[in-house]
């Protein structure tokens, strides 16, 4: 297995954080920036970058527009699902239209998530 941290990948991190797409910025600024439970944003994790990443909750957010509902793009995402879930980690995927139009679903969605993740790990 890979080492989790890839210098070699930080600087597109540090672009995608200064860049984020709308509905990214809307759920970081809007629910996850806040949270009690701690998160990152374009997180480094191995040859991936996740979205959004709890370390306390072992969970990565990742956020899919249209182009991730191709043949090609899910094989792909199930490839890097299949990566991360190697480090013990859990992988939600949420459509953009779904942050855009049904923000509080999507948000209830992770609280969820979250509560049945910190709940075995203790």
């Amino acid at each position: 297995m890979e080492r989790k941290h890839n210098k070699s990948i930080v600087p597109l991190a540090k672009s995608l954080r200064k860049n984020m797409t709308k509905e990214e910025r809307h759920l970081w600024y809007d629910f996850l920036r806040n949270h009690s439970v701690k998160f990152s944003r374009q997180k480094v994790l191995g040859r991936y970058i996740a979205d959004f990443y709890s370390a306390q909750a072992k969970l990565v957010i990742e956020l899919d527009g249209s182009q991730h509902f191709t043949d090609k793009e899910i094989e792909k995402d199930t490839e890097r699902t299949k990566y991360l879930e190697q480090y013990g980690l859990t992988v939600i995927r949420i459509a953009n239209n779904d942050v855009n139009e049904n923000f509080e679903g999507v948000c209830d969605y992770i609280n969820r998530v979250l509560e049945q993740s910190l709940s075995q790990r203790c």
